[in-house]
């Protein structure tokens, strides 16, 4: 099979091909006996193994909005050009200089780093843990508190006073709302739940001072004229686990991670050169 310079420069542009990509997969690794063989260069398999752990490494180089059958195919296609520049690399004895074996000791420890922390962030994420860590920060989180009210929102204070004179007289708030407002974000004027700081200073404060079922006076913001119904207060819930565990997960894993790695360096010799370019040290931070 050959291979063209269009296709070859595809290739580069859609990948981002470097020496360091055609390290790593031009060394020969035994496929898992389940694996499944989706193509050969000249004999030689590119399983769906290679296709994930491809995938994986090239990140961003593949085109968010393929999926599925193509992206698979594009990641097989990017395999089979590397495998014939990498033997081509071989070949020509770029394997035999010390920058390739510099390389390749670079790629060598960025793997098995890889290797390690994927499996103590594994270990380390149990539900469990999650769950620890999820009840601690809810503990922790200040219950700040929420109400949750109506309005009718108008020009004028006459129309204000007209609609509160409606719902004073057994008009349902909501109707009211519907045919009269001008906010059109609020169906029946419903503005779910807030705390006090998130509305406009007039609106936040006379909604503070009712009590649930209350309504309001007609109250003036930039806005325009407000009738306010208070419905309910509430400490403002802590999201349940399901709606932050990505997050939780993510803080368990680094944490664990983090934690290896200063236990790694407080029990290793490390002597760092100073840089060349270093600023200079701040003498009044010795006193």
């Amino acid at each position: 099979m050959n291979l063209s310079e269009s296709s070859f420069r595809k290739t580069l542009f859609r990948a981002g091909l470097n020496v360091a990509a055609l390290l790593i997969l031009s060394l020969a690794v035994l496929s898992p006996a389940h694996a499944k063989v989706l193509a050969k260069v000249d004999g030689v398999e590119i399983t769906d193994e290679d296709v994930r752990l491809a995938a994986d490494d090239m990140g961003g180089g593949i085109p968010p909005e393929m999926e599925g059958a193509e992206r698979e195919a594009y990641v097989v296609d990017y395999l089979i050009d590397m495998r014939l520049v990498a033997r081509k690399a071989q070949a020509d004895k770029f394997g035999e200089d010390a920058e390739f074996a510099r390389r390749l000791a670079l790629l060598r420890d960025k793997a098995l780093m890889e290797v390690l922390l994927g499996k103590v962030g594994r270990d380390a994420a149990t539900e469990a843990e999650l769950k620890k860590v999820y009840d601690t920060a809810a503990a922790a989180q200040p219950r700040e508190p929420e109400m949750r009210a109506r309005h009718i929102l108008v020009e004028t204070e006459a129309l204000a006073k007209t609609a509160l004179r409606r719902v004073r007289t057994g008009e349902d708030f909501a109707k009211v709302a519907d045919e009269l407002s001008k906010d059109p974000g609020s169906k029946g004027g419903d503005l779910g739940w807030f705390a006090k700081e998130r509305m406009v200073p007039e609106f936040g404060e006379a909604a503070d001072k009712m009590k649930p079922g209350e309504i309001s006076e007609p109250v003036k913001s930039q806005f325009g004229w407000h009738v306010i119904k208070l419905e309910e207060r509430r400490q403002k819930p802590f999201p349940p686990l399901e709606e932050v565990r990505e997050q939780v997960e993510r803080y368990v894993v680094q944490k664990a991670q983090s934690e290896l790695i200063l236990a790694l360096r407080a029990a290793a010799k490390i002597e760092r050169e100073p840089l060349a370019n270093a600023p200079a040290a701040n003498p009044a931070a010795k006193k």
